[in-house]
């Protein structure tokens, strides 16, 4: 990690960010597509979208968003280099199935698309902030400290992103852009829905009572714990590193709290009159590859300036459960800006 003189603090302050053109890889997904209205909450609208939209279900992601423009990121790379005024890319896109197989598949999407995109941040030295993955730190054992020693992958999803931080810490030294690579931890909230087995089990919880039955709990989910993080405190950690350019290097963004599945299942329970709990068999599909704890280490995201306090389990639940209530767990209108940003 390249962590450079500390920034200043953003404890009650709207970004300081320039309003030039901003892409967005992904920005019809769960991260991205909250990251856009993140920014337009911050008064911006030139943006551009990168996507997939095969499943053409997520375009339901866009609809209460102010954004430019709209590409296919399998055309994207074609044409980036005809765009001049690029503020920053926000690379949130990526395969994230954890149980997905075909490694050729997933090196080409996750690690390949992010090398190019970089390397053209280096040539128009504009700003790259990127997903990585609390995934590299397989199950743990060796800590979650942003260091290749706590790294251990289990699957090719978390292989290919440790790959890329790989790639990202030898540019670093001699980086002509600001670089930014963000461990997310287990995130939740609204316009997940596209994302099928892969979505927060409180997505998950919810269609459940929804549709009549139980909240459906692994056995052993008292002694499961993980750092879940509310998607707003993730747009924010990002607009944090975007307002302060002098910061590159690889840092965690989750909570620094681990919560166990029981106590995130009573937390939806308490949401919904007599819903009640079920726990079913671990399956074995996941014996091997299922992290059992994890635990942001926030000492460098702290070093770097950033120093609000992360939404806590109860309210990230009960903000998320009353979207899902009222519009079904999208954002269907688009927000007014809370202040326009200037220098």
């Amino acid at each position: 990690m390249q962590l450079q003189p500390a920034a200043r603090s953003r404890a009650s302050t709207t970004p300081q960010i320039p309003s030039q053109m901003i892409f967005v890889t992904g920005g019809a997904g769960f991260i991205g597509s909250n990251l856009v209205r993140g920014l337009n909450r911050a008064g911006h609208r030139d943006i551009l979208v990168v996507d997939d939209l095969e499943k053409g279900e997520k375009h339901l992601g866009l609809n209460g968003l102010e954004f430019a423009d709209y590409i296919d990121y399998r055309d994207f790379l074609e044409r980036l280099p005809g765009y001049k005024d690029v503020e920053v890319i926000f690379h949130q896109g990526a395969c994230s199935d954890t149980m997905e197989a075909d490694g050729r598949y997933m090196m080409r999407v996750n690690y390949e698309y992010s090398k190019e995109l970089l390397a053209f941040c280096e040539q128009r030295a504009c700003p790259f902030i990127y997903a990585s993955s609390a995934a590299t730190y397989g199950n743990g054992d060796n800590g979650f400290r942003e260091e290749r020693a706590c790294e251990d992958p289990l699957n090719v999803y978390a292989f290919s992103k440790v790959l890329f931080d790989k790639h990202v810490r030898r540019v670093l030294p001699g980086a002509k852009c600001q670089i930014i690579g963000l461990r997310y931890f287990n995130v939740y909230g609204p316009q997940e829905n596209h994302k099928g087995r892969m979505a927060s089990v409180i997505f998950h919880f919810h269609n459940q009572i929804r549709g009549g039955g139980a909240l459906k709990v692994f056995e052993g989910s008292e002694n499961f714990r993980r750092d879940f993080v509310f998607v707003d405190d993730v747009v924010d950690v990002n607009l944090h590193f975007w307002a302060n350019p002098e910061v590159s290097g690889i840092f965690n963004c989750g909570t620094g709290r681990a919560e166990s599945f029981m106590e995130l299942a009573e937390h939806v329970r308490s949401n919904y009159e007599g819903a009640e709990i079920q726990m079913i068999p671990f399956p074995s599909a996941l014996e091997g590859k299922y992290q059992a704890f994890t635990q942001a280490d926030l000492t460098n995201l702290r070093a770097a300036g950033y120093t609000r306090e992360f939404t806590t389990l109860e309210q990230g639940v009960t903000a998320y459960v009353s979207i899902l209530e009222k519009s079904g767990g999208y954002y269907r209108t688009a927000v007014e800006p809370a202040a326009a940003p200037s220098r």
